[in-house]
């Protein structure tokens, strides 16, 4: 095991790792244990009780964080001409097609987020190898793929932010930066849950919510009670 580093060890003996704590508190702890010297990023990690290997308990979708996620969000959104002026209204960071797509097949990924159309997801699509491992595919349930462009950029903009299950069955997502008040961490992670519990699949039986955990970058997680979450039967 590797030497406890002297920040890591005073956020350890700040707070109970053993306990379960509720979601308010978890909020307090994480910003109370971070140490870094830049504006860390809030995470949560929800395990859920489903297959991730059956199309039937894919749990993936997009939600709105109410407070945003205090980071700025680069937006690429490939269109063809008549929907260009549209993104770059909504405040797109790149838009344009091809010139775009000779780029990422030359290996260029410097985006957070890619939106497109539906009549050029043929050309988007070929990118699969390249996008997919990376989460900047396109797809149409997490609204990146629509003909309202520029609904979607502000969207995203705004703090719209996409999930998907892992092989593990674990969800991961920002909610926030340490410099938040605690109530708007709190406002943001508990729309994710809500969120996630009002996508449970139906063929997903037995606990829904396994476990949840909150941490800031380079911090340990702080665990949450699951059943202080509402749950669906």
């Amino acid at each position: 095991m590797g030497r406890l580093t002297k920040n890591r060890k005073s956020a350890l003996e700040a707070y109970d790792a053993a306990k379960l704590y509720t979601l308010s508190e978890a909020t307090d702890v994480v910003k109370q244990i971070s140490r870094t010297k830049f504006d860390a990023t809030v995470d949560i990690a929800v395990r859920l009780g489903v297959d991730p290997r059956k199309a039937n308990q894919m749990v993936r979708g997009s939600v709105s964080l109410p407070h945003g996620t205090g980071k700025d969000v680069r937006v690429l959104v490939l269109c063809t001409p008549d929907k260009e002026q549209e993104a770059k209204d909504a405040g797109a960071d790149f838009v344009g097609l091809d010139e775009y797509l000779d780029k990422i097949k030359g290996g260029w990924t410097d985006v957070d987020v890619i939106i497109t159309t539906p009549n050029v997801m043929g050309k988007v699509g070929a990118l699969g190898r390249i996008l997919g491992p990376r989460g900047l595919m396109p797809n149409p349930k997490t609204g990146t793929v629509t003909l309202e462009v520029g609904k979607a950029v502000e969207a995203t903009k705004a703090g719209k932010i996409d999930f998907k299950v892992d092989k593990y069955g674990i969800i991961h997502a920002s909610v926030g930066k340490v410099s938040f008040e605690s109530k708007k961490l709190y406002d943001n992670a508990a729309e994710v849950i809500d969120t996630l519990v009002k996508m449970k699949p139906a063929a997903a039986k037995g606990t829904y919510i396994k476990s949840i955990s909150l941490s800031s970058t380079m911090s340990p997680g702080v665990s949450v009670e699951p059943k202080s979450i509402s749950q669906p039967a």
